[in-house]
């Protein structure tokens, strides 16, 4: 299998068409008659070889990558929404960023994007609407896959069942942490006919805990994730303590419980892994990112098996515009749609001789008077979709870049250790202060002391080593500054200057479609 593409266009085609009929037939388990044409596709005869089995565990993975069955346009999973915005990550990606302090957006009116900008959203937002779509979609093939994978006569097939519960505990952590809450079914729940009940934060955060903790170290199930290294782009037991760690370190945030001592614990086993950091940091954002030794859970691109509009396509060309950059010179991509620029708050917080501050400005300037201009606000080159080297990608693909999404790396497994540290969860200063300056140091800025590791400095470090990169709004969230905190940021609260906005704003609303479509759910607060 190859590491880069270990997921096929005709697996994906093939298991996501297998997977929507065995959905639409479960309607009938009730009944519990087989099929008697053999031709007919359904939960008993979907699955036949372990070939098979990868296949259904391939969709799982992809449905965080891609809209539908023919990469980037045709037969999309949800009608009514437009392909290029409605795939997972570049509807969560808005999400975790165009909210926060580092990203501004003048695209997709209609859908309602700068409404992120100016924290004005409610429960009739499009991407909103997109990405609890997407939210329970995910769960949900990954529960059938479960259901389907349970029990089979093949030993191949129960390594890639935790893999399942592993994207299915991301799935729910999503849900949590944008939400609050979600309709909850699990692999128990066969498909067909009726109301999901709803799931509360504090049932959403012990059911990730529980499957976190079982599939790493073994329990009711047994079956545990395979130890790094594993299959690049698979999960692994480091990849899961990395989601037990981010669960446990917004734990008040969530719950109103102190988890930072659990938190150190699981981050202890990700810093000792097999991961370390990769020499020079822009190699984890290039288009052979994939021979990174820093990354811990990435989602696979590709410009010629593994199409998309969101995903790096987005992250790169998106923050591409006005024809003044020579795109393909630069980052190897030559689409250029002018939707996503820098903040002045996130430009700011960079000392002169960081490499990390990846900006262009060829007569953009660096304030926001407009949020509609491109013409306001730098570029991010940070990711790129040429390799380490400068030459050019593998597939030379001008529209559809090969670089990697890294969702999980090392370096921010270091910074939650310092921030753990500082609020009270035990482990080793003298540790958290190495941590941060191995990152400063291979960024070529100034390195801290014991007195400089602060909660303030580390909100700002955070930004500097991980922006763009989809942790800010959880970040802001857990620092107390996404809303009603004393950190504001230009067009924050729909003023020029920013200012703080609502404290219930910090959980986004149930789509009004999701409510009218569900009675057991409930709207947030505030909402």
């Amino acid at each position: 299998m190859n590491m880069k593409n270990y997921i096929s266009k005709v697996s994906i085609v093939t298991l996501t068409a297998t997977l929507v009929l065995v959905l639409l037939n479960g309607c009938y388990d009730d009944l519990d008659v087989a099929p008697i044409d053999p031709n007919v596709i359904s939960s008993e005869n979907v699955y036949q070889t372990p070939d098979d089995y990868l296949g259904g565990l391939a969709k799982c993975y992809t449905c965080l990558l891609l809209s539908g069955l023919q990469g980037p346009h045709g037969d999309p999973d949800f009608q009514g929404f437009d392909e290029g915005f409605s795939t997972y990550m570049r509807s969560w990606w808005n999400a975790q960023q165009i909210s926060s302090d580092e990203t501004v957006s003048r695209g997709d009116i209609s859908a309602g994007l700068p409404e992120f900008n100016f924290h004005t959203w409610g429960s009739t937002n499009s991407y909103l609407g997109i990405l609890h779509s997407r939210i329970i979609y995910f769960a949900t093939t990954c529960n059938e896959f479960i259901r389907l994978a349970t029990g089979s006569d093949f030993s191949e097939v129960d390594a890639m069942i935790p893999e399942a519960r592993f994207l299915r505990a991301m799935a729910y952590w999503h849900a949590l942490d944008l939400f609050g809450t979600a309709p909850f079914v699990t692999e128990d729940d066969k498909p067909g006919a009726f109301f999901p009940p709803r799931a509360d934060s504090l049932k959403l955060f012990e059911y990730i805990e529980n499957e976190l903790i079982d599939i790493t170290t073994g329990g009711e199930k047994s079956v545990v994730l395979q130890d790094a290294p594993y299959i690049y782009g698979r999960a692994n037991k480091v990849a899961a303590y990395m989601l037990l760690a981010k669960l446990y370190m917004n734990a008040e945030a969530y719950i109103k419980q102190d988890h930072y001592a659990e938190a150190l614990a699981a981050l202890e086993n990700v810093i000792s892994g097999p991961y370390e950091l990769a020499e020079i940091q822009r190699q984890n954002f290039v288009a052979d990112n994939n021979n990174s030794p820093e990354i811990i859970f990435p989602l696979i691109f590709d410009g010629a098996t593994t199409q998309s509009w969101g995903g790096a396509t987005y992250l790169i060309a998106g923050a591409l515009g006005g024809g003044s950059i020579p795109a393909h010179d630069t980052v190897g991509l030559n689409a250029q749609w002018g939707i996503v620029r820098c903040l002045p708050t996130l430009v700011n917080l960079f000392e002169a001789g960081d490499v990390r501050a990846l900006f262009w400005s060829d007569g953009q300037s660096l304030e926001i008077n407009d949020p509609s201009l491109f013409s306001d606000g730098y570029m991010s080159i940070k990711f790129s979709n040429k390799k380490l080297d400068g030459s050019f990608s593998d597939s030379d693909q001008g529209t559809h870049p090969d670089t990697d999404f890294p969702m999980f790396r090392l370096a921010d497994a270091y910074l939650l250790y310092a921030e753990a540290v500082v609020r009270s969860g035990g482990g080793s200063i003298s540790d958290a202060v190495g941590y941060v300056n191995d990152l400063r140091e291979r960024a070529s800025a100034s390195t801290i002391g014991q007195g400089d590791l602060t909660l303030d400095f580390l909100m700002d470090e955070r930004s500097r080593e991980l922006y763009w990169e989809g942790h800010r709004r959880t970040d802001l969230i857990r620092f107390g500054q996404f809303t009603s905190g004393t950190h504001v940021w230009p067009w924050k609260g729909n003023v020029r200057e920013g200012k703080p906005t609502e404290s219930w704003r910090d959980r986004y609303p149930i789509p009004a479609s999701q409510l009218n479509a569900n009675p057991n759910l409930i709207q947030n607060e505030g909402y």
